[in-house]
């Protein structure tokens, strides 16, 4: 491992979800402090509550700028974001306090990382309804990134395992999806996978892209949209010099990933790519935002407002989503 330790910047998330807990228990554990500096974006009275979420004697150390942290096992540096009202938010329940303080956490957590104070942000659970309640009509997290920092080219990829999955189109109806697999988004995509492959120094270069009809539309017995669009965008980046194979069926093309063949799978819509990550490993799988000018990581998971509160909110995708972030902070800034 580099001795160069990125800061992390971690937003906490909804205050009434499981968003502070998980972080709570991520950073109990002291390997955490040997691969990065993290620094908790939030609330400092939601994070000092959620200390009584672990066996360990652990404090909060409040700062309002980054060089203030102590950075040290033992101590959770958090960069206070103040919310009027946030205090009397209650756990599990939706309200649009909660929904303001969630966004203002990753406003400043996409200003220090653009700021280059933070290496890569690592973002807790939101919840979309609550954020809506507050007057942020973002679909999600990536959308929320795209337009901070003015990106048009960019797609969600889940990572697990050493296999990692961009997506053609995620928040939308499966008519929109087919709608989607134009030549050109197919082909913005296969670039970012090789972006990924290359900034991060992935040891099989091979992208597999998935075909969308069964049997990858069987020479267009099954649907035209491979022949029209997935098909032409696969030649394209062949010709640019890019290792690519498919369109793939897909219903084997995980299978062959899983195998060892590929660290990179282009697929087609959400639900694609999401289902087979989360049977390869549902705990720690983490949602990755590629083609941003900054590294984003977060949780596969929402606020969990059923376990909200409780200590029992499993923190292995806030872990796993610490540890790829810095991992990718240091390929891309290590020295």
């Amino acid at each position: 491992m580099s001795d160069f330790k990125p800061l992390l910047a971690l937003t906490m998330g909804d205050p009434a979800g499981v968003g502070a807990e998980v972080i709570v228990k991520t950073l109990a554990e002291e390997e955490v402090y040997r691969n990065c500096r993290p620094l908790v974006v939030g609330d400092a009275g939601w994070m000092a509550e959620s200390l009584g979420f672990v066996p360990i004697p652990l404090k909060v150390n409040r700062v309002q700028h980054v060089q203030d942290g102590a950075y040290r096992y033992g101590t959770i540096d958090v960069l206070h974001v103040d919310n009027p009202g946030v205090e009397e938010v209650e756990y599990g329940r939706l309200s649009a306090v909660a929904g303001r303080a969630a966004v203002s956490y990753i406003f400043k957590g996409i200003d220090m990382a653009l700021q280059g104070e933070a290496h890569a942000v690592v973002t807790g659970p939101i919840n979309k309804e609550a954020m809506h309640m507050a007057g942020y009509r973002y679909p999600g997290h990536t959308e929320i990134f795209a337009e901070k920092t003015v990106t048009r080219d960019y797609a969600m990829m889940l990572a697990v395992d050493d296999v990692y999955v961009l997506h053609v189109s995620t928040h939308c109806s499966l008519r929109e999806a087919c709608d989607r697999a134009t030549k050109e988004r197919v082909g913005a995509v296969i670039r970012l996978a090789q972006e990924v492959i290359d900034t991060y120094r992935l040891p099989k270069r091979t992208i597999a892209v998935a075909g969308l009809n069964p049997h990858a539309g069987e020479g267009g017995a099954f649907g035209r949209e491979e022949i029209e669009g997935i098909i032409p965008a696969v030649q394209e980046a062949q010709s640019l010099g890019m290792d690519v194979v498919g369109p793939l069926p897909p219903d084997s093309v995980f299978v062959r990933a899983q195998r060892g063949q590929f660290n990179v799978v282009v697929v087609m819509y959400h639900d694609q790519g999401h289902i087979p990550v989360k049977i390869l490993n549902f705990e720690e799988g983490v949602n990755v935002t590629v083609g941003l000018p900054i590294i984003r990581t977060s949780v596969d998971h929402g606020t969990a407002f059923d376990k909200a509160g409780k200590g029992t909110a499993d923190p292995a995708s806030m872990r796993a989503a610490v540890y790829l972030g810095a991992r990718m902070a240091r390929a891309k800034y290590g020295r």
